[in-house]
């Protein structure tokens, strides 16, 4: 059995695919802005930023958290952010005792406070345990983002905003969120850049 395969075609049809959400993104500047400048009141004003998703979209949330708790380009201070999707005890311990749909609502109860912001991001937008952390979210009083794909799904129905990534490839989606993540945090990198008012002397001022 030959495990051959055309690698120009599926490589090619892969970066085409790509390039094609990447173009598409100067369409979403509005919506990440709101989203930045949503997060942006939340650190100054001494809240945090909530992370979930499942699978690839869990992954990434983690990936995302650390990129605010820690630093890429420069120092700078931390940025509270914390990803649902890393304690096994708590995320099994209430999978079996609730349902696997609660595994992020019941630690948005514990956690999440009013002013807090939640992104829960799901490639299909029907993730039901993302569904109902932005649910109980909402009730708390937190400012709650969807990332999704190009359909939107459940998610973007419930969430403030939603940025839905124009395709329906659960590859390419979530290679648009980190994209975007990446984005929304150069620019609190260049806010903390020499010469501007920095991160520490903003917060301390709160």
């Amino acid at each position: 059995m030959s495990l051959a395969f055309d690698a120009s075609s599926v490589f090619s049809q892969a970066i085409e695919d790509h390039l094609a959400v990447i173009d598409s993104l100067p369409d979403q500047q509005s919506v990440l802005q709101g989203i930045a400048e949503e997060m942006t009141r939340a650190i100054l004003a001494g809240k945090k930023i909530l992370w979930c998703g499942n699978g690839g979209s869990g992954a990434d949330s983690q990936h995302l958290a650390a990129e605010l708790m820690g630093r890429l380009r420069r120092d700078r201070c931390v940025l509270a952010s914390i990803a649902l999707t890393t304690d096994t005890s708590i995320l099994t311990a209430v999978g079996n005792d609730y349902g696997y749909e609660r595994i992020f609502q019941r630690q948005v109860k514990a956690l999440c406070t009013k002013g807090d912001v939640l992104v829960g991001l799901s490639t299909s937008g029907a993730s039901k345990n993302v569904c109902a952390a932005l649910q109980t979210a909402r009730q708390i009083g937190a400012f709650t983002v969807a990332f999704t794909g190009q359909g939107g799904g459940e998610i973007a129905a419930i969430a403030h905003v939603a940025l839905r990534i124009p395709s329906k490839d659960t590859a390419r989606i979530p290679e648009g969120h980190i994209f975007c993540g990446h984005m929304i945090r150069d620019g609190w990198n260049d806010r903390s850049a020499p010469g501007r008012r920095t991160w520490r002397k903003e917060l301390s001022a709160n």
